[in-house]
C-alpha cells in the first residue's frame, strides 16, 4: 500500500534588494519556436551567448510555475529529514567510483583554511530503464510527478534547444543532436535537489566567501529554475565576475564540457561559480533545483564531422583528440566525476581568495587536469 504525503506549497525568499553587478545574458523565447522563422531567430540570439559566455535565459517553455514550485517543495521536503535517514541513500564508496546518484552529504569535501562544504546534493537519474535505485518514502510518494517532470524538461527546454545547436552548426539534419540525446536511451541525465547552507561570517571569511570555486560543468546543457538567492556568478569574456540575476518565469541555462568537445571548442563551456550571496540573504539556506542534460553513454565525443560550420573554421579536433583520446560520454562521466567526488586535499587559499590545487588532486585522466577558476 503506497503512502500518501501531503506537501505544502513552497514559498520562494524575496530577492535581494542590493545593486549587484548583474551579467547581461539574452533572453531565448521558446513561443518563437515553432512560428515561421522562429527557429532562425533564436540561432543569431544565442550565437553570441554559446560562443562568448555560455549562459543564457529561456522562457516560454511550457512547465508551469506550479510544477516548478512542487520540485522545490520536494527538495525542501527531503532536506529536512534526519541526517541518518538521508545517509541511506549515500555510498563513499560509489563516489570514489565516480557514480554520484543519490545523496552526497555536506562536508564530503574540504575547501581550505579548515573549512568544509557546506553543500548537499541529491541526484535522481533520468526515468531510462537503466538507474534503478531505491527512494526515500516522501520522494518514492511522488515519483510518477518527479519522472513527468524530468522528461517535460528533457522534450520542452533540451531537445529544443539541441535543434538550435543544429542549426547554428548548419548540420544536415535539425535532429541530430536530439538523436544522441535520447532520453529513453542510456545516460547519465539527471535531476538535481541541492542545500546550501548559509554560513557565519567568520568562516565566509575563511572561504574567501565562496561556496563552491570556479569551474564547468560536464555535460551539454544544464538547467536552473528560478532561484531568488543571489549566489551564482559567471566568468564573462573579458575575465569578469558577474552576479546572475533571478529572472521571474525563466530558466537559466549554461553550456558544458560534452558540447564544447562536440563542437571543437566553438560553442563555449560557461564558467561559473557560487559565492556567498550579499548580506540581505547572507543567512537564508539556498535551495536549487537543477537539470544536468548529457549526450547518451555511446556518443564519442570528437568533434561533429559532418557540421560545415566547424570545418570552415578548422574546428576538428579537441582536447581529448588532441591526446589520442576518443572517449564516449560514459567514460568521460565516470572519469570526470571520480575526479570531481574524490575528497581532495585542502586547497590553498590566498588573501585575494584564489583556490590552489595539488596537481594529483585535479587529475581527471594522466595528462589532463581540472581546471579551477579563479
Amino acid at each position: 500500500m503506497s503512502t500518501t504525503f501531503e506537501i505544502p506549497r513552497y514559498e520562494q525568499v524575496p530577492e535581494t534588494k542590493e545593486d549587484l553587478d548583474w551579467a547581461e545574458l539574452v533572453t531565448i523565447d521558446l513561443s518563437r519556436f515553432d512560428q515561421p522563422g522562429g527557429k532562425e531567430e533564436l540561432v543569431q540570439k544565442l550565437d553570441h551567448a554559446v560562443k562568448n559566455v555560455g549562459f543564457f535565459y529561456v522562457k516560454n517553455f511550457n512547465i508551469s510555475q506550479e510544477e516548478v514550485d512542487r520540485q522545490f517543495a520536494l527538495g525542501r521536503e527531503f532536506y529536512a529529514l534526519p541526517l541518518q535517514e538521508k545517509l541511506k541513500y549515500h555510498s563513499a564508496a560509489d563516489l570514489e567510483r565516480g557514480e554520484y546518484n543519490g545523496y552526497r552529504p555536506a562536508g564530503h569535501r574540504m575547501l581550505g583554511n579548515g573549512i568544509k562544504d557546506n553543500i548537499q546534493v541529491y541526484n535522481i537519474p533520468k526515468f531510462d530503464g537503466h538507474h534503478s535505485r531505491p527512494q526515500p518514502a516522501i520522494l518514492a510518494a511522488h515519483i510518477n510527478e518527479i519522472e513527468a517532470f524530468s522528461r517535460k524538461c528533457h522534450t520542452e527546454v533540451v531537445e529544443k534547444l539541441l535543434r538550435l545547436f543544429a542549426l547554428l552548426l548548419e548540420l544536415p539534419d535539425e535532429n541530430q543532436l536530439v538523436h544522441d540525446h535520447k532520453y529513453d536511451d542510456e545516460g547519465d541525465d539527471h535531476l538535481r535537489y541541492m542545500h546550501y547552507a548559509a554560513r557565519d561570517a567568520s568562516e565566509n571569511k575563511r572561504a574567501a566567501e565562496i561556496y563552491t570555486p570556479g569551474h564547468t560543468d560536464l555535460g551539454s546543457v544544464t538547467l536552473l529554475f528560478r532561484q531568488p538567492v543571489a549566489a551564482l556568478q559567471i566568468l564573462n569574456s573579458e575575465g569578469q565576475w558577474k552576479w546572475v540575476k533571478p529572472q521571474d518565469g525563466t530558466i537559466t541555462i549554461n553550456t558544458c564540457d560534452a558540447l564544447t568537445a562536440l563542437t571543437g571548442g566553438l560553442i563555449k563551456s560557461s564558467i561559473h561559480r557560487v559565492r556567498t550571496p550579499p548580506a540581505d540573504q547572507a543567512g537564508i539556506d539556498r535551495l536549487g533545483v537543477l537539470y544536468f542534460a548529457r549526450p547518451n553513454n555511446h556518443v564519442v565525443l570528437d568533434p561533429i564531422a559532418n557540421s560545415p560550420v566547424l570545418q570552415r573554421l578548422g574546428l576538428t579536433s579537441n582536447v581529448f583528440t588532441e591526446m589520442g583520446k576518443h572517449l564516449t560520454m560514459k567514460e568521460w562521466v565516470q572519469v570526470r566525476q571520480t575526479q570531481q567526488q574524490r575528497k581532495k586535499q585542502e586547497a590553498r587559499i590566498s588573501d585575494d581568495g584564489k583556490y590552489t590545487y595539488k596537481p594529483k588532486d585535479m587529475e581527471i585522466i594522466p595528462g589532463l587536469l581540472a581546471k579551477v577558476y579563479n
